[in-house]
């Protein structure tokens, strides 16, 4: 029942499980690969001459790649251990998220939108950990088993070692993850906080649009045994959303896409979504249930959305009207954008893990890739 997004730190299990039927492709695109050996390239962002800025998360490393791949580091992070993670490109400028500490208590974390600008000067813009600490836009919201949930179930699960407690309410933590700009306003989606953020770019001031709902899955038998938790089984839980990417829509809405808490690997289902969240009321609507890991996603002027289903092994795509399609089938897509006609991603984007029959053995070189898909 873990919250918090070790999934970008493991290795993809092989077992899949069956998610919503999606409507074949009638062709698999071909696409080009515009980059190799990026280390964890969780995030990107294309800008109008098609050149892309790639976050290379773990290494701390905002990347530049251009239309013919050449590629150059254009910020590395200061701070050991650090994270770069959410960029987006508006004007001439490139905003991105840089953090540390998620998980590992309030006075832990660090975590800032920062700015870079033509000339390569970075600024900070709004310090998001901070804003946590102070107003923890989730502290109402309730997690774990639901109230009538009998004690035998909320015994066995108080037992279970490494889990948050059987209920409980949002804690302290941050984990800004990927950020949209539009004129003077970022959004943020903190998978830490479970929240959506506004952040005012001229004055750097911070608010809340939404926090999204609590994901809740019924244990059934089988689950619950496989968990440990015979005496959980009928009983709801209600995972913490994990907001991992936001976009905005030609509607004006933001589109955000959950991977929720609990197991990274598919064993419980295919039990992420997609919500749309109004930015001027901060209304959420359940728009698209039932997709396995999603961590990334592109929305098209036409209100299209393609999303990358990490552990699914595939890019999937759905139109405005909401009718599902599988789109591309590659290893480990993390993040994927859309821009005039073509859609960009990144694949294999978990690191290779050292062979453990060969201690010792060197750790292997990162195998993370950005691509190019021209379907026109």
């Amino acid at each position: 029942m873990k919250k918090h997004l070790t999934f970008i730190a493991c290795v993809a299990v092989a077992s899949m499980v069956q998610a919503a039927p999606a409507i074949a492709a009638t062709e698999e695109p071909d696409y080009e690969v515009m980059a190799t050996g990026l280390l964890s390239p969780l995030q990107l962002a294309v800008d109008k001459d098609e050149s892309v800025l790639v976050s290379q998360a773990f290494a701390g490393i905002l990347t530049h790649v251009e239309d013919d791949g050449d590629r150059d580091d254009v910020y590395t992070t200061p701070n050991e251990g650090w994270s770069v993670a959410g960029v987006d490109i508006h004007g001439s400028t490139a905003y991105f998220l840089e953090s540390f500490g998620a998980g590992q208590g309030p006075d832990a974390l660090r975590g800032y939108l920062k700015a870079r600008d033509s000339d390569g000067d970075t600024r900070t813009i709004a310090d998001l950990a901070d804003y946590e600490r102070k107003f923890n836009p989730d502290a109402g919201q309730h997690y774990g088993f639901e109230a009538d949930t009998g004690q035998q179930c909320l015994a066995e699960a108080a037992a279970l070692p490494d889990a948050p407690p059987a209920q409980y309410t949002g804690t302290l933590d941050s984990n800004p993850y990927s950020v949209a700009v539009r004129a003077d306003t970022a959004y943020v989606a903190d998978a830490g906080m479970n929240a959506i953020l506004k952040v005012d770019l001229d004055s750097g001031k911070i608010s809340t649009v939404a926090v999204l709902p609590p994901r809740p899955l019924t244990f059934t038998h089988t689950i619950a045994q496989s968990l440990g938790l015979p005496g959980c089984a009928g009983f709801t839980y209600g995972f913490e959303p994990v907001p991992t990417d936001v976009e905005i829509g030609p509607d004006g809405w933001l589109y955000v896409t959950s991977l929720p808490g609990g197991p990274e690997d598919p064993s419980l289902g295919a039990r992420g979504a997609i919500f749309k969240v109004n930015p001027w009321t901060g209304a959420t609507i359940l728009w698209q249930n039932a997709i396995l890991s999603p961590t990334g996603l592109a929305v098209t002027d036409k209100g299209d959305v393609y999303v990358a289903s990490l552990f699914g092994g595939e890019i999937l795509k759905f139109t405005r009207h909401g009718e599902r399609s599988h789109f591309l089938k590659v290893n480990q897509p993390a993040d994927v954008e859309f821009r005039d006609g073509d859609v960009f991603a990144t694949i294999d984007a978990l690191p290779p893990q050292p062979d453990p029959a060969a201690p010792g053995a060197p750790m292997p070189k990162p195998e993370g890739k950005l691509i190019e898909v021209d379907f026109d």
